[in-house]
């Protein structure tokens, strides 16, 4: 792969066409209009994977309802810390969404976000103390402001009566409820996005396009090959900053990429399905994303929740996920996936890792096995009425949890996402799963600063963020006024309750 002046250039390569490449290519198109970008996705359309609806929790992740992003520590006590983080990065979202509709860049709102109520829900006395606790924590903090706890059950049946319906009025029950959460169509709003970009001077997706390989040149710069998948032909590209944004699809091109920032990085794959209600009557019911804790032993996204959903203008009702285990890194991906991530490099870090997660192990392998009375066995809990004949099994995304190496040497399963780049910015990969969508404004924000350092220093692209995102590095969880100013512009323009 030596470089030539035959080799067409650009400024930049984004690699798959989901909710990150979206926005970072949106944010950089803005700040710098002049940009030429390139984007190459394996799939026939944009946001297939990952990003899409089904594949999605849509959650809208602002810590909200979410209990894993609040653990209980040995002493008992709740820590908060990562809740309002993830709060404070959806806000971001949130406002560069809003600047996308006043700027007439997407289509309607509507389309992709709308108001609904976050509820977090727990029974038995132990749970019930811990939500407690969870609250008194996160009320304390300016965007957890107007959270609702109760032990009522006439006033947590008047929130979720679904939920409630056929339940011991004896049973020791709490929760929570936010009226400020929301559903999101990642799918409908990361294709919109590029809807947008596909038209600026500029800019070129290509679709059925797969990356084979990526070499770092001389003057530090990447020549990328990328075969067609319709033709079969191979051609090569060179640009100033590669992006990978693939998914589950991203450690097998940072291993292609051969960075040494990348060096150890191993993934687990962990795949999910759905129970998707087909009784509308019972859909009608509920109008709430209710969440639980998660079963000992189960990765964060494998925590419960009865999920009112809208997908293609459509009302729909979810319990889920379950999780189960494949070697595939894609849902449209190969089972050799796994197999072929096992470098020299990360071999120790992934068996440690694997050794250190034994019980993570057998409760997938447990999912995996579960009947279809197992299954209803878990939605019981959250619907105590539920038959099964109003449910059909839907089969959910695939995430990669990341697999870093620790400084002995072996290996940390990690759930989050984590932002892997050269030392010289030129290229940069994201890895992992929840908040993900939720967030890409805030780790595409985290990419400029790392990649984009000189660029970011300038009164353009300052003034230029700042437009797009009012609140650009200030907290608004430490200003009330701004705070409140804030949530309620972007509620007017994005159309949702305040």
């Amino acid at each position: 792969m030596n470089n030539s002046q035959t080799i067409p250039q650009t400024n930049v390569v984004l690699i798959g066409a989901g909710i990150m490449s979206a926005t970072l290519g949106v944010i950089l198109k803005q700040l710098q209009p002049n940009i030429t970008i390139e984007i190459f996705e394996r799939l026939d359309i944009a946001a297939a994977e990952s990003s899409d609806a089904w594949n999605n929790a849509g959650t809208g992740h602002s810590a909200f309802c979410e209990l894993n992003y609040t653990p209980q520590q040995e002493d008992g006590s709740v820590e908060t810390k990562k809740a309002v983080k993830i709060a404070e990065q959806f806000e971001l979202s949130r406002q560069f969404w809003a600047y996308l509709v006043n700027q007439n860049l997407v289509s309607s709102p509507q389309t992709f976000i709308k108001s609904i109520p976050h509820i977090s829900f727990v029974w038995s006395e132990k749970n019930v103390d811990f939500l407690k606790k969870r609250y008194d924590g996160l009320i304390q903090n300016e965007l957890f402001k107007g959270m609702q706890f109760s032990t009522s059950f006439e006033e947590i049946q008047s929130w979720i009566p679904l939920v409630m319906e056929g339940r011991s009025k004896e049973e020791k029950i709490a929760a929570t409820q936010m009226n400020l959460g929301t559903d999101v169509n990642f799918g409908t709003l990361t294709r919109t996005m590029f809807d947008y970009l596909k038209n600026q001077d500029g800019v070129t997706i290509h679709f059925h396009n797969e990356v084979s390989k990526l070499k770092k040149q001389d003057d530090g710069s990447w020549t990328i090959k990328v075969k067609d998948l319709d033709t079969t032909e191979s051609r090569k590209i060179n640009t100033k900053f590669v992006f990978i944004g693939a998914g589950g699809g991203s450690l097998t091109l940072l291993e292609k990429a051969d960075i040494e920032e990348g060096k150890g990085f191993g993934g687990f794959p962990v795949s999910g399905q759905w129970l998707r209600c087909t009784n509308e009557e019972v859909i009608k019911k509920h109008h709430a994303k209710v969440y639980g804790k998660a079963a000992v032993g189960a990765p964060p996204m494998s925590v419960p929740h009865i999920d009112t959903r809208v997908i293609n203008e459509k009302q729909e009702l979810l319990f889920g996920p379950y999780a189960g285990f494949s070697t595939k890194f894609l849902k449209n991906g190969s089972y050799l996936d796994l197999v072929k991530s096992i470098q020299t490099d990360n071999i120790l870090p992934m068996l440690s890792a694997g050794f250190r997660n034994i019980p993570l192990t057998k409760y997938l392998i447990d999912q995996v096995r579960q009947s279809q009375d197992d299954r209803l066995e878990a939605l019981l809990e959250y619907v105590p009425t539920a038959k099964i004949e109003d449910w059909e099994l839907e089969t959910a995304g695939q995430r990669v949890q990341v697999i870093k190496k620790d400084e002995n040497g072996g290996g940390v399963l990690e759930f989050g996402t984590e932002v892997v780049s050269a030392a010289d910015g030129s290229l940069a990969v994201l890895l992992g799963a929840s908040p993900g969508a939720s967030t890409a404004v805030a780790i595409m924000l985290e990419l400029l600063n790392r990649c984009f350092p000189d660029e970011l220093k300038t009164v353009e692209w300052q003034s230029k963020l700042v437009e797009m995102i009012p609140s650009y590095d200030q907290s608004l969880n430490d200003n009330p006024e701004l705070s409140k100013s804030i949530r309620e512009m972007t509620s007017k323009v994005l159309q949702l309750d305040f």
